[in-house]
């Protein structure tokens, strides 16, 4: 099992732990939503909550929830730019089927 964030995506998540002057990493989960049913969520980690998995990928404590981590096994966190939008980009192993809007997907 492993969550892993690239180079570009783990320089973004530190710079932002270093704009908000505390956290410890990164939180990744999925919530119930949209179209196909799942949707992503991430937050930043300021402590851990105790039922919490680690992972640590290029420097950077990947936090995930038990529900969450039967979903996100495998998953790669990139960071990119296409145009003028910016933002992460998930390469998820156990997606069956996204919706067309590409706000949520299925296992």
């Amino acid at each position: 099992m492993a969550i892993t964030l690239t180079d570009k995506a783990a320089k973004h998540v530190q710079r932002n732990l270093d704009k908000r002057g505390k956290g410890c990493g990164l939180r990744l989960g999925v919530r119930t939503t949209g179209c196909s049913g799942l949707a992503y969520q991430l937050e930043y980690v300021d402590a851990a909550a105790p039922e919490d998995t680690m992972f640590e990928s290029n420097g950077i404590q990947v936090f995930i929830d038990p529900k969450s981590l039967a979903y996100l096994d495998g998953t790669e966190l990139d960071f990119v730019r296409e145009g003028l939008n910016e933002g992460f980009k998930f390469t998820n192993p156990n997606v069956k089927d996204e919706c067309g809007c590409g706000e949520s997907f299925r296992v």
